[in-house]
């Protein structure tokens, strides 16, 4: 039995099928299916049914297979040990961001850990939580920025901080005369939201969600978008108002931020935390992301030091 047998075996187990398993571990599919064969006559079991398509591990493999997983990131953990004695932080680091979330952190975050961290090849891509779940499941990736909390098995959560969701409002609007404002000060008929799928609109909703009769009202229109920054456009040319996160006004002009109104105590905020997958061993590379992300967020934020009175606006598995 060999380590690279049992990445291969928990490769098709993951991907359900010989030749995408042969794919990701970069080897063809005559290879992977002779070395998962030497394993199975090794062990004297077979470990997948070939018949069924997708291909589907056997009720006496499903064991195994979950054992190999804790083999393997036991074995990672080794390389792990070695470069923490050394102070190494080096290595490739895949990390997926929610689209809420990436406008505003990742410009700052990518260049700072580029300059701090020279030996470390950062790959960034945005994600929806869901295919973030997924992607961690299958190891695809090492972690993400999503909204928290998941509450899902088998992944583990990091709180980075809470981000405070703010009003945003148009020239005019007899809201702006007053300095705080309350979630009934939202009206649901000029609502501007992010499309279905995206985490943060379920949170908007859960806000005001003693108001949701109201969205179904005559509106003059309806606009969904996949973008923060779609909806802070519609507010500057009157046509609705929106509900942002505070990092995404933190570049606004003087009349923007002007039309800007936090809401009174308990203030609704989202948390933003860094998750991982239950096996991920990277800690080193772990470490330095959350250091970095920490360094970039304004302090009253931080989850470590947050005092205020909050409303902890839950997430879903949609981001």
């Amino acid at each position: 039995m060999t380590i690279t047998q049992l990445e291969y075996a928990v490769a098709v187990a993951t991907y359900r099928s010989f030749v995408a398993a042969a794919e990701k571990c970069y080897v063809t599919q005559p290879t992977l299916s002779m070395q998962i064969q030497k394993l199975e006559e090794e062990l004297g079991i077979k470990l997948f049914d070939r018949n069924n398509r997708p291909n589907t591990v056997t009720a006496i493999g499903a064991p195994i297979i979950e054992q190999a997983k804790v083999i393997l990131s036991e074995c990672e953990k080794v390389f792990e040990l070695v470069k923490s004695t050394q102070g190494i932080v080096a290595g490739v680091f895949k990390l997926a961001v929610i689209p809420s979330v990436a406008p505003y952190l990742m410009p700052g975050l990518i260049e700072r850990y580029a300059s701090d961290y020279p030996d470390v090849k950062l790959k960034v891509k945005e994600m929806e939580t869901e295919q973030i779940l997924t992607a961690l499941r299958h190891n695809e990736i090492d972690a993400a920025i999503v909204s928290t909390p998941l509450q899902e098995s088998g992944i583990q959560e990091y709180p980075l901080f809470y981000e405070p969701f703010v009003g945003y409002f148009p020239e005019g609007s007899p809201v702006l005369k007053k300095r705080m404002i309350l979630p009934a000060d939202i009206d649901m008929e000029k609502l501007l939201l992010l499309n279905e799928g995206h985490c943060m609109r379920n949170q908007v909703l859960d806000l005001c969600s003693e108001h949701l009769q109201e969205l179904q009202t005559n509106k003059p229109f309806q606009y969904d978008s996949s973008n923060v920054d779609t909806l802070r456009k519609m507010v500057d040319r009157g046509k609705g108002i929106t509900i942002l996160p505070e990092l995404a006004v933190s570049d606004f002009n003087e009349d923007q931020q002007d039309r800007v109104r936090y809401f009174e105590e308990p203030e609704p905020v989202r948390e933003v935390s860094l998750v991982t997958n239950s096996q991920f061993v990277k800690v080193s590379l772990l470490q330095s992301m959350i250091d970095e992300i920490l360094a970039l967020v304004p302090e009253k934020m931080r989850a470590q030091t947050k005092k205020r009175k909050i409303l902890r606006i839950q997430s879903s598995r949609l981001g």
